[in-house]
């Protein structure tokens, strides 16, 4: 299939771009620890669900920021490039104490609806993600990609959006598995960090 390098690729630096800790996160063990597995798993639900925002209006805009000046287009070039290369930097350098989450007693669980609408508000509104999906769709994914390889693409960063967080959700609701973690989190953070700041030059060096 022609599109198969391309596939792939996005489905690597999208991983890169969903493992990496930020908000979501942070509220997905939130949500698990404080409420309920279940809740954890509804919340990445709502992950999948503002992904698929983010997608509508990167592929939307994309001809329209394509066909815009030089000058519009390499500032948004090297606000993607520069955003995958602080994120990687962040990653690189972050200590390896762990995620501090104040402990708390289980409250009275919240309902799924109420679940995927922190997770829903917590994607559309964090502006590096559309920092993210800019990039993604302007200097990764062609102008000339047929519409079947788009919604393929869409589907698999929904599904794998929702998928890690719901894993993010099993893993930290059970026992010793978090202290595991914790204490590898540093090579983990460094190896995804470097990953990110190559993928970050190779998108400041695109030409137009």
């Amino acid at each position: 299939m022609e599109y198969i390098t391309l596939i792939w690729t996005v489905i690597l630096i999208h991983l890169l771009g969903v493992v990496s800790p930020g908000p979501d996160f942070v509220v997905a063990i939130k949500n698990s620890l404080v409420y309920s597995r279940k809740t954890g798993i509804w919340t990445a639900v709502g992950f999948g669900l503002g992904m698929a925002v983010h997608i509508f209006y990167s592929v939307a805009g994309l001809a329209f920021v394509i066909s815009k000046s030089i000058l519009l287009f390499n500032t948004i070039k090297f606000l993607g490039a520069g955003y995958l290369i602080y994120i990687g930097i962040k990653s690189v350098i972050s200590k390896s104490s762990g995620i501090e989450i104040n402990k708390q007693e289980k409250k009275t669980d919240i309902s799924p609806l109420s679940a995927v609408r922190i997770g829903f508000l917590t994607n559309v509104l964090n502006p590096k993600a559309t920092l993210f999906f800019l990039s993604l769709f302007t200097f990764v994914i062609s102008p000339e990609t047929p519409s079947y390889v788009l919604a393929i693409l869409s589907g698999v960063m929904i599904v794998n959006t929702s998928l890690w967080f719901a894993l993010v959700a099993v893993f930290f609701t059970q026992k010793k598995i978090r202290s595991v973690f914790e204490r590898f989190q540093g090579v983990f953070s460094k190896v995804f960090g470097g990953l990110l700041i190559a993928l970050g030059i190779k998108v400041a060096m695109v030409e137009r």
